[in-house]
């Protein structure tokens, strides 16, 4: 297989957010999660899906053989150290995908050398093409990763890629694993590889960069602008410790700036927002407002000359429009009395395909929520719709809310009581008191359900405008060394807390009754220890 870009000005985008970006702290997320996220990005245009590190856990390797064979378009990768063991299960993971790669690494730089692997050169050297090897040997398409490469001497490095080049890689990765390297520099480490590597025109060049100094955008500019042809990244750039390079980030500059650039890529740009949504949305982490690209102040003007000059001709401060990355924003689009096709048509218009059945839920919680709110926004279809897609289509709940009320006054405790009905008919009823409300009926829902876990994180947050916006209420809670997340959107914000709280118990009670964790759990995972590029 030429992995090689027919075009020499097309640059092939690597997301691995499924692989590097889940490895952010309380990123974690359950094979459904993941196939929603995959195939998001293959309706978004990405030329290859690190789909996971197969090694890392049974629960990962079936991740990854999931998506290979039932993600089309994109390459499908799993990620592997230089050894049989780990080569062998990628490849048994990805071998079912229309276009497979196994992707093998090993640490290169001195310091990695002596303290990790306490290996000399000429090891380092015999390893990286043996893993190489015997990957060529199982698939045509191989990418090798030279891991902390911006800390490796130049001389070695070009050995080493060299080598792997020999023993059949077809993209040689050149990753800033520690987000240590500067642009100029970074950039230049490309131009002497071009230089000095036999072979190099060969196979494509990659970047991988971490944000640890806020670079990751760019180095990854600065290596394609000094031959690479492959840029590895995220969404919304996530990732282990500060992230990666955000993959809306380097896909608008290079847009943007097209004649300095010169360089194309395959994304859908207008897929870019919603596509950064549902990640946010699965993996409970915030878009920050300033959030370059798809931040909900990316295309927003408070200074008065700046309004005046956008009102002239928006031009004068905005360099991409909204409708660029798949932002629109009208007020007021729909209520009540709007129909099926409508409503349809509203969502396609929001970026998102939805098969009917995925549509009539939608638009069901759609007219409950009019008969609520008194004005309805794009933000409130939006959020209904990556609530199915971060959750998909529940089995019915073995807890749910039949009431509940709270009360609570200053200088005293709140008070909650709640009536919960059990899938099996009965009705519980329960009271407790709090340092607040929310407090309050978390405790009462634990009494009643007869469950205690560790709430390790609650977040809220408008997801909507008005006064009757919609609030979203992210919990995390840990029971048995399990981590779980719930979510629920309610105009109501202490309904909504109960609700998220109670889905995680319901995560829990589900797990306890099949004798496992079930799909839904973020299980805290015991992932292999050697770090990835």
């Amino acid at each position: 297989m030429n992995a090689i870009p027919a075009d020499a000005n097309r640059v092939l985008i690597f997301d691995t957010t499924l692989r590097d970006g889940e490895q952010s702290p309380g990123c974690s997320m359950t094979l459904p999660e993941k196939l929603r996220i995959g195939r998001a990005l293959a309706e978004l245009g990405v030329d290859i899906i690190e789909a996971g590190f197969p090694v890392a856990s049974k629960g990962d390797w079936e991740s990854v053989n999931t998506i290979a064979r039932e993600i089309q378009g994109p390459v499908i990768a799993g990620l592997a150290r230089c050894n049989a063991e780990d080569i062998d299960l990628a490849w048994k993971a990805v071998k079912d995908a229309g276009k497979p790669r196994i992707h093998v690494f090993l640490a290169t730089s001195a310091i990695h050398r002596e303290y990790k692997l306490n290996m000399a050169k000429e090891e380092i050297i015999r390893t990286a093409v043996a893993g190489v090897s015997r990957a060529r040997e199982l698939c045509a398409d191989i990418e090798f990763s030279t891991e902390d490469a911006s800390r490796t001497e130049l001389e070695f490095l070009t050995e080493v890629v060299e080598a792997v080049i020999a023993a059949g890689a077809t993209t040689v990765n050149v990753p800033d694993t520690v987000g240590y390297a500067v642009p100029e520099e970074y950039g230049d480490i490309f131009r002497y590889l071009k230089q000095h590597v036999r072979g190099i025109d060969k196979v494509v060049l990659s970047v991988h960069c971490h944000n640890d100094l806020g670079m990751a955008v760019a180095n990854s500019l600065a290596g394609i602008m000094g031959g690479a042809r492959q840029i590895e990244c995220t969404i919304n750039g996530i990732g282990e410790r500060a992230g990666n390079a955000s993959l809306e980030e380097v896909v608008m500059a290079m847009r943007v700036r097209d004649q300095f650039y010169g360089l194309n890529t395959g994304i859908i740009s207008q897929k870019l927002y919603p596509t950064s949504r549902l990640v946010s949305s699965i993996t409970g982490m915030p878009i920050p407002r300033n959030k370059a690209v798809i931040g909900e102040n990316a295309f927003s003007h408070e200074s008065g000359i700046h309004q005046h000059g956008v009102l002239k001709h928006a031009s004068t401060y905005e360099i991409m429009r909204p409708q660029d990355v798949g932002l629109n924003r009208n007020n007021l689009v729909l209520g009540k009395h709007s129909g099926r096709a409508a409503f349809r048509e509203r969502v396609k218009e929001l970026g998102f395909e939805l098969a009917d059945g995925e549509l009539n839920r939608v638009f069901e919680d759609f007219k409950a929520l009019a008969d609520t709110k008194k004005e309805l926004f794009d933000g409130d279809i939006e959020a209904l719709v990556l609530r199915l897609d971060a959750h998909g289509v529940h089995a019915p709940a073995i807890w749910s809310i039949e009431s509940m009320s709270t009360s609570a006054t200053s200088g005293a405790p709140a008070s909650a009581n709640v009536r919960l009905k059990h899938s099996d008919g009965r009705l519980v009823e329960q009271n407790a008191t709090g340092d607040g409300p929310i407090d309050a009926t978390f405790k009462a829902i634990e009494l009643a359900t007869g469950t205690a876990v560790k709430l390790v994180k609650y977040e809220v947050r408008s997801v909507s405008e008005g006064e009757d916006a919609q609030g979203e209420a992210v919990v995390t809670i840990e029971h048995q060394q399990r981590s779980y997340r719930g979510s629920s959107l309610h105009t109501n914000i202490i309904e909504s807390s109960a609700q998220a709280f109670l889905e995680v118990i319901n995560q829990v009670e589900s797990g306890r009754q099949s004798g496992r964790g079930n799909g839904a759990a973020r299980l805290t995972q015991t992932r292999a220890s050697e770090p990835t590029p």
